[in-house]
């Protein structure tokens, strides 16, 4: 969500002083107004690794997502989109009947899938049947953690220090102005986009501004999300056996040595 300009104190991007000090990429390159998906930052980040690695320097990748993270990390294959399909599949409220079409048209996504993930499976059929390509011919998706040069590091702690962290943190910005942030980009001409509607903190505050949420309400709705996202993310990064584990018990500022020195031993790697 960084990419998008103006959505600063929700994303807790990094300040023109940190900036100043480490280039940083991928920031403020998108309007609030425009849909950015997996395939737009797969494509930024290609060029911004190419940039990079001429200028003789490594890259640092920063973040939690597991879906662009491999995107960028195991050079996905994502496939086009086919908006008026996707509504079509959308209108049908019948999960087990699309699950039923996408056992037909390309049995190993339907397997691989299930039938209660009712997103993917019409993600699947979306492609399946606007591409004329199996979905599953794509590659193996989300969960399959093949061999790569990129040294992959994970930071621990506590779960009752990141619920306390979440806390203090999203306490912050509203002190910083996180709802006034939220009222300037909805009056910016074109809004906020489907995409940026979405992000933690501000679709809670949306849920406020524009439906009278109490902003009590909105706060406590907006740590709990994330705290929900914080565990699936644990969840998610503990599959993954390519991933090193640094723990700190409090400050994660604490595993700086340790990080820099995992990263400067792959010096033949990413």
């Amino acid at each position: 969500m960084q990419v998008y300009r103006g959505m600063d104190i929700g994303t807790a991007k990094p300040s023109a002083e940190e900036r100043a000090a480490v280039r940083h990429h991928l920031l403020d390159v998108a309007e609030p107004c425009e849909d950015w998906d997996v395939a737009c930052f797969q494509a930024a980040a290609t060029d911004a690794l190419a940039a990079i690695e001429a200028r003789g320097h490594r890259a640092l990748f920063v973040g939690g997502t597991g879906l662009y993270f491999h995107a960028l990390v195991d050079r996905y294959c994502i496939p086009g989109r086919w908006p008026e399909l996707r509504r079509q599949l959308e209108k049908e409220p019948d999960t087990a009947l699309l699950y039923r079409r996408l056992q037909e048209a390309d049995p190993p996504a339907a397997e691989r899938i299930g039938a209660l993930n009712r997103r993917r499976l019409v993600r699947a059929l979306e492609v399946t049947l606007g591409s004329g390509r199996p979905f599953s011919s794509y590659g193996p998706g989300v969960g399959v953690f093949p061999p790569t040069n990129w040294r992959i590091a994970g930071v621990w702690l506590p779960r009752h220090v990141v619920a306390e962290r979440v806390a203090r943190r999203f306490d912050a910005m509203l002190a910083l102005g996180l709802v006034e942030e939220v009222r300037t980009l909805m009056a910016s001409p074109g809004g906020l986009s489907r995409t940026a509607r979405q992000a933690l903190g501000y679709k809670e505050l949306l849920a406020h501004i524009e439906l009278g949420m109490p902003l009590s309400d909105a706060a406590d709705e907006a740590v709990r999300r994330t705290r929900q996202f914080a565990r699936r993310q644990r969840v998610w990064w503990r599959r993954d056996p390519r991933v090193r584990w640094f723990g700190a018990a409090e400050n994660p500022l604490e595993l700086l040595p340790a990080l820099l020195g995992n990263w400067g031993s792959g010096r033949d790697g990413q």
